[in-house]
């Protein structure tokens, strides 16, 4: 009888690994994160921290930069935005809670990205069809820098979902960061200062932001609404080349 043939050393671990590192299995990893994530924002209510009483002010550069460090890992985990950007303002004041928020809100984008560009790129990519993805990707891939410069000054867009779309396209990380730290200073400022001035909601210091808040939410609104237009009108289909006709052919 034929002895069995032995099968190299290592080879079922090897495929094991394989099929650990393929698409799908850091898809489900990443998914299971952002499920982990998202639960623990509902369990625990960040919000609360804005209860009066719960958000003594701090100083210190230190203060600060152990702020922005959890502001960071705290939007990565799908803590609203402007929970963060009140208590900001509420914990520092105007200036230094301007600088931990925004300081954080680029380093949760930029965890963000790389949770999604390495485990979520590769098995999400092909499923990028239909009319209004595919513009959406040729759009980020393209033109990432001015595209995403245009998501953050605009409120509207969700900033996980943002972030996660960039990560799918084939925008780099210099252009995500930038625009991200540059479009996200008007708006994130608007709240830092209410959130500075919540003691005294009648004053103009509170109200001016207030105000920014709504007519900017209003605006963006509007321009989605304007741009839904262009994303369901039908695609040109360029006019089809004739085939060159052999050599010799009789007319």
């Amino acid at each position: 009888m034929l002895a069995p043939a032995s099968r190299p050393p290592g080879s079922l671990a090897a495929r094991g690994f394989r099929v650990l590192l393929s698409p799908r299995s850091r898809l489900s990893v990443l998914a299971l994160l952002l499920l982990t994530a998202a639960a623990l924002v509902v369990l625990y209510e960040p919000q609360r921290l804005l209860a009066p009483g719960r958000t003594p002010r701090a100083d210190g550069a230190d203060a600060v930069l152990l702020f922005g460090l959890a502001y960071g890992v705290c939007t990565a985990a799908f803590v609203p935005r402007p929970v963060l950007n009140l208590a900001a303002g509420a914990l520092f004041g105007s200036a230094a809670g301007l600088t931990g928020a925004v300081a954080g809100t680029v380093l949760g984008a930029g965890i963000s990205f790389t949770l999604g560009r390495y485990l979520g790129q590769d098995a999400l990519r092909p499923l990028v069809r239909g009319r209004w993805l595919t513009a959406a990707d040729g759009q980020l891939s393209r033109h990432g820098f001015r595209s995403m410069l245009a998501i953050r000054l605009f409120p509207g867009v969700p900033f996980a979902a943002a972030n996660y779309c960039a990560a799918v396209s084939r925008m780099r990380y210099v252009p995500f960061l930038v625009a991200t730290g540059l479009g996200t200073v008007p708006n994130t400022a608007a709240y830092v200062v209410a959130g500075a001035q919540a003691g005294s909601p009648g004053s103009p210091a509170f109200l001016l932001p207030a105000g920014f808040i709504v007519v900017s939410g209003l605006v963006a609104a509007v321009v989605a609404w304007r741009k839904r237009h262009g994303l369901r009108a039908p695609v040109p289909v360029p006019d089809a080349v004739p085939e060159p006709e052999p050599a010799g052919a009789v007319r």
